[in-house]
């Protein structure tokens, strides 16, 4: 298996595992919230790629056997803040990571947020910031096992 950076190759593979994720999502919302509509392959990928481009972004690939079988999207847009109330260094951002569910517990996204931390550093981000919908036990799990930890929980009431 080989990470590799994205290229418009690939367009459609990516778009699909998008949309694989948002499907699951969209499973575990048990408030219905979070939804897939006929545009969302397209609008959600053009949205990602301008983010990817304006942000000093990276996607990158998990290949296996000329499949691509895991993505991760990951952006710079949060440079060093420091103000009276708030103080930090230039943050890196995971706004996406998907592995096809045939492949997951192979090491696949291992791989691939290792690939981007490192990307991380090379552009001297000191931390790693990323959101995890809470429901998505998997894959806070997961985080958790790399060092990540909860710094801000959001919390909601329906009314």
């Amino acid at each position: 298996m080989d990470i590799i950076e994205y290229n418009d190759n690939y367009i459609d593979s990516v778009k699909d595992l998008l949309v694989e994720l948002q499907e699951y999502i969209a499973n575990l919302d048990i408030d219905k919230y979070n939804i897939i509509t006929d545009e969302y392959r397209d609008k959600y990928f053009d949205k990602t790629i301008n983010e990817v481009n304006k942000y000093e972004g990276k996607i990158f690939l998990a290949i296996k056997d000329n499949i691509v079988v895991g993505v991760i999207i990951g952006l710079i847009n949060n440079d060093s803040v420091s103000t009276y109330e708030f103080r930090a260094p230039k943050r890196g951002r995971i706004t996406e990571l998907i592995v096809k569910k045939e492949y997951r517990k192979y090491g696949i996204g291992q791989k691939l947020i290792n690939h981007m931390e490192e990307y991380f550093k090379s552009l001297n981000c000191k931390a790693i910031l990323l959101d995890v919908f809470s429901f998505n036990e998997s894959a806070k799990e997961f985080y958790k096992k790399n060092g990540y930890y909860n710094r801000v929980e959001e919390m909601m009431k329906k009314i």
